[in-house]
C-alpha cells in the first residue's frame, strides 16, 4: 500500500510538470476614492466655473452675490480656482463641489472671508462661517451695499398714457409689544422685534413713544435711556445680530399712574416696523 501511494504522487507531480501550484494571493482592498482630480480652466463668476474638460458647473451651497459685491466675488475665485488643480467631490446635475490641493472647501473658504453667502443650508460649518465673516465685517459685509439676493420686482408697465407708481416695499420688521403683568402703579412687558428684511442685521436700535407717561425702570436684553414718552432701546453686547427671520426679545418692568396704552407705532435703525 505505501508504494502504491508513492507511485500516485509522483505521477500527480509529473502532470503539473513537476512543480506545485502557488497559492493564491489575496489582493488588498482599494483606497478610498477621493474624486477625480481635474483643472479649472474658466472662472464665470464667483461661484461658477469650466473644467478642463469643458464642463460648466455652479457651485454648491453658495449664494447669488448682489450686483455691488459679485467684482469682489469674481476676483477671489479666479485667484483661488483659475488654472488650479482641485478635486470634484460630489456632483449633481449642473453643480459641483470643489476641493483644493491642500484639501480646503472652496465654498467653506470664501464663506469664510466674507466674500459669499451661503444657502439651502440650515446650519453646520457655512452658517457658524457666515455669522462669523459678518461679526468681523469681512469682504462683503464691510461694503456698502445690499447682502440680500431677493429677486427684484419688474417694473410696472402700462398701455395708458400714466402710469401707477409701484407698491412702498413692506416693512423689514415686526414689533409684538405685550403686557405680561400688571399691578397698581407698575406693569412688566415683554417686547420681540422679528426680521423679516431678508437681510442680516448687525447692531440695532429700538424707538417707540409711551401716551401715557409710562416709564421704564428696569430692563434686560437691551440698554434703555428715555426722555419724556420716547423710549430708545440699545442692543446688548451679546444679542446685536438679528438673522434674516430670526428675532430679538427685551423685557422690562415699568411704573405707571393711569391708563396703560399699547404704544402704537416702533422703529428699527429709523425704519418703521410693523406692530404685531
Amino acid at each position: 500500500m505505501l508504494v502504491l501511494l508513492t507511485l500516485l504522487t509522483a505521477a500527480c507531480t509529473a502532470e503539473q510538470g513537476g512543480t506545485p501550484f502557488a497559492a493564491p494571493r489575496i489582493s488588498s482592498p482599494p483606497s478610498a476614492d477621493l474624486g477625480p482630480s481635474t483643472k479649472v480652466r474658466a472662472v464665470v463668476d464667483g461661484r461658477t466655473v469650466e473644467l478642463a474638460d469643458g464642463t460648466r458647473a455652479r457651485i454648491s451651497l453658495l449664494a447669488e452675490p448682489s450686483s455691488c459685491a459679485a467684482p469682489a466675488a469674481l476676483e477671489f475665485a479666479t485667484k483661488t480656482l483659475l488654472d488650479k488643480e482641485v478635486r470634484v467631490s460630489s456632483i449633481t446635475p449642473g453643480e459641483v463641489s470643489l476641493v483644493l490641493q491642500d484639501g480646503a472647501d472652496y465654498a467653506l473658504l470664501a464663506v469664510k472671508n466674507g466674500v459669499l453667502r451661503t444657502t439651502g443650508v440650515d446650519g453646520g460649518p457655512l452658517i457658524e462661517a457666515e455669522t462669523k465673516a459678518a461679526q468681523a465685517k469681512l469682504g462683503l459685509w464691510a461694503q456698502d451695499c445690499p447682502t440680500s439676493t431677493a429677486p427684484q420686482s419688474p417694473a410696472p408697465t402700462s398701455t395708458s398714457t400714466t402710469t401707477t407708481p409701484p407698491p412702498p416695499p413692506p416693512p423689514p420688521c415686526v414689533v409684538v409689544y405685550r403686557v405680561t403683568n400688571e399691578w397698581t402703579g407698575a406693569f412688566q412687558a415683554q417686547v420681540t422685534v422679528r426680521n423679516v428684511s431678508g437681510a442680516l442685521v448687525d447692531g440695532w436700535t429700538l424707538r417707540w413713544r409711551f401716551a401715557d407717561g409710562q416709564t421704564v425702570a428696569q430692563m434686560w436684553n437691551g440698554t434703555v435711556s428715555q426722555a419724556g414718552g420716547d423710549v430708545t432701546v440699545k442692543n446688548a453686547g451679546y444679542n446685536a445680530l438679528i438673522l434674516a427671520g430670526g428675532s430679538v426679545e427685551i423685557g422690562f418692568n415699568g411704573s405707571v399712574t393711569g391708563p396703560n396704552s399699547v404704544p402704537g407705532s416702533f422703529t428699527l435703525n429709523g425704519t418703521t416696523c410693523t406692530a404685531g
